[in-house]
């Protein structure tokens, strides 16, 4: 068996299977929709209705969150009247994992018959008019990785989940999208709502002043270090996906700027708005609870 090959096997359906059979046994109802929590954002797996947690370490093959604001758990029950798994916790490329590893949890829930996902991150502002504290519904992404041959996708194809070659043009779900601006204005957000697109930056570090200015040019509105190796699987995977960022600070991109952002100062002003974001998740279940169901 050459490398590639055994790597791949890592990541088929009959390896990740045993983590599937593991979370089945500890479940009475399979969840239909995944909700992926960014930094600090866990607090909206709180809204679940009859909740089961499990660890992460628990979890054969699963990986483990090691940022601060992640909480390492994946929780199941019931939003809006809808199963749902959501992690409390992500994992990223800059903590050492493949971007194989990285995505194991689409794949596991795939293969208990999620056929959702949203997705949620904690984003700078590139965009001039984003400030911190507004809500970032995704239209579409910048991969920067794949400019470097960096895919979660990466090997031998398993045609269990997906085909080789997919399109990713409808990436993010029209319809949800349209749901999620009626959410908003629901939940008080309409004042501090966009639409933009969404750039993948490796990190851990945040970027500079000159790379900020790349950004701008490319139309790139919000910048983070997650979120599309995910999206990427779950479109391999056939699942509907709906994602957005929620800005936590601004991208800088002056030299005479003195603001420097930091982890501690994003998660301070994810935690001002929780409530509200759970609000618009509720809210956006709700509306969205056909699509799912």
């Amino acid at each position: 068996m050459n490398f590639l090959r055994s790597r791949s096997v890592r990541f088929n359906h009959e390896f990740l299977q045993n983590s599937a059979d593991y979370l089945k046994a500890q479940l009475s109802r399979l969840p239909v929709l995944l909700i992926i929590c960014g930094s600090g954002l866990g607090s909206v797996a709180d809204t679940l209705s009859d909740p089961i947690l499990i660890s992460y370490e628990d979890i054969p093959g699963f990986p483990k969150s090691t940022v601060e604001g992640h909480a390492g758990e994946l929780i199941f029950g019931t939003l809006s009247k809808v199963p749902v798994a959501c992690m409390k916790g992500r994992f990223h490329y800059f903590e050492g994992y493949s971007l194989q590893k990285i995505t194991t949890p689409i794949r596991v829930m795939k293969l208990l018959g999620v056929k959702g996902l949203i997705i949620t991150n904690a984003a700078g502002g590139v965009n001039p008019k984003y400030k911190p504290g507004d809500l970032m519904v995704i239209k579409d992404h910048i991969n920067f990785l794949a400019f470097g041959g960096q895919h979660p996708l990466r090997g031998q194809n398993d045609l269990y989940f997906g085909d080789r070659f997919f399109p990713m043009n409808k990436a993010y779900n029209k319809q949800l999208i349209d749901i999620a601006r009626v959410a908003a204005k629901d939940v008080g957000f309409s004042d501090n709502y966009h639409e933009g697109v969404y750039g993948l930056y490796a990190g851990p570090n945040y970027e500079t002043i000159a790379e900020v200015k790349v950004l701008k040019m490319l139309g790139v509105d919000a910048a983070g270090m997650s979120t599309v190796p995910e999206v990427l699987v779950a479109k391999h995977c056939g699942m509907t996906v709906f994602g957005f960022s929620f800005i936590t600070n601004r991208c800088i991109d002056s030299y005479d700027d003195v603001e420097e952002p930091n982890h501690v100062n994003i998660l301070d002003v994810v935690d001002l708005k929780s409530s509200k974001i759970q609000d618009f998740v509720v809210k956006f279940v709700e509306k969205s609870r056909e699509k799912w169901l």
